[in-house]
């Protein structure tokens, strides 16, 4: 087993910190562009609610391999850009691609956002895509992000709608459940949708010092590969589906890829293998005085 970069990071994101620094992490730099690519439908609506302008400074939130890093710097010419996040393969794909695109202003550090010390004010605007549902402790997360915007500064994150909106999930865990009743985990612990209820965002935030919460609701397909074959590697490799079949017998095991292969197949369109999914798009300001 790789040792993970000796960072400090909060008791509560040990965990994460052992994921995405580790297997979890490597998976989604080797699949940089199926990631980018999945959420490709959604990037103009979380550009246009981040609003970012030329001379903005902007701490981007679990940065991954860097597209949104990226995308602030290309609009904040005048500006800087700091990216976190908690794995050393995927920041190493962020600083090879803001090299490549030539961008001067991109920092990129491996940091737990929960306790890293931001430097006060330091910041107009926080931004994140997916990075802000893993938290241990959100409150102490969202209230050192906090103090690291400068007064009226602003927060953008997108997160998850409920299961129920977002097919792609429910049909791979309905796959590789293969029969069994799985755990449902409680509605605010760390994961893919501890947002996906609105009335989250309204708790955590004002109690971390944000005003003016609001949440937009948007829809959109979700991409996973170009051909069923390549769809189907993508999802029966995640670290999520790896951990759904690892206690399955044999025979359990290969009914239930078959039953995931039958709903990509299902799914394939004419750019690709879509899913109906949906996410908020969740805005909130320091305040100004």
């Amino acid at each position: 087993m790789r040792t993970t970069h000796a960072i400090p990071v909060d008791p509560t994101n040990a965990d994460a910190l052992r994921a995405w620094d580790g297997s979890d992490g490597d998976f989604w730099a080797e699949e940089e562009y199926v990631f980018d690519h999945s959420l490709h439908h959604y990037r103009q609506a979380f550009l246009d609610a981040a609003d970012v302008q030329p001379g903005d400074r902007v701490l981007d939130i679990g940065c991954g391999n860097g597209q949104t890093t990226r995308d602030a710097a290309a609009l904040a010419p005048r500006g800087r850009v700091l990216g976190v996040d908690l794995s050393t393969r995927m920041l190493d794909r962020a600083r090879r691609r803001a090299a490549e695109a030539g961008l001067s202003n991109v920092d990129l550090l491996q940091a737990d956002a929960q306790i890293h010390p931001f430097t006060p004010a330091g910041f107009d605007l926080a931004v994140s895509r997916t990075g802000t549902m893993f938290f241990g402790d959100a409150v102490a997360a969202f209230t050192n992000i906090g103090r690291a915007l400068r007064p009226g500064g602003r927060l953008v994150v997108l997160v998850w709608q409920g299961v129920e909106r977002n097919e792609w999930f429910r049909e791979l865990v309905g796959a590789l459940a293969a029969g069994r009743d799985l755990p449902t985990p409680p509605p605010d612990a760390p994961g893919p949708f501890s947002y996906a209820d609105p009335a989250r965002s309204h708790a955590v935030l004002p109690a971390a010092g944000f005003e003016d919460v609001a949440l937009e609701g948007v829809e959109a397909p979700m991409w996973f590969g170009p051909s069923v074959e390549a769809a189907f590697r993508f999802l029966s490799t995640m670290g999520f589906s790896r951990f759904l079949l690892k206690d399955l017998d044999e025979d359990a095991r290969h009914r239930a890829l078959a039953d995931l292969r039958t709903s990509v197949d299902a799914h394939l369109a004419d750019e690709g293998v879509v899913y109906p999914s949906a996410v908020w798009l969740v805005t909130a300001r320091r305040p100004t005085g």
